[in-house]
């Protein structure tokens, strides 16, 4: 009798674990913490177009770090539309991916 209640033990613990993974890979994704309040200095003086990069949190693999904004060149394939960092599935069940911040071109 001990035997089968171990043996039902095992089996029920494999399969809440087994939906805690489904439930991982179909749940929402990971939100990033809101954006940090920062100064935006007097842009460089430049020959080029100069941009301001806005900081923003990037994932490292094990938790998020803020980058600082700052100028940066203008270049000619990017548009004025900046898009933070942000967690993505492609479909469900799948593992939430990080998508880093960029510019939209």
């Amino acid at each position: 009798m001990r035997v089968q209640v171990l043996l039902l033990g095992l089996v029920v613990g494999f399969a809440l674990t087994g939906c805690d993974t489904v439930r991982e890979n179909a749940g929402d994704c990971p939100v990033p913490p809101g954006l940090k309040s920062e100064l935006r200095a007097k842009p460089p003086v430049s020959e080029d177009e100069q941009i301001w990069q806005p900081g923003y949190w990037d994932w490292n693999g094990t938790s998020y770090s803020w980058r600082e904004g700052n100028w940066i060149k203008r270049k000619p394939e990017v548009t004025n539309l900046w898009m933070d960092g942000y967690w993505k599935r492609d479909k469900v069940p799948a593992p939430c991916y990080w998508v880093p911040a960029h510019w939209v071109s």
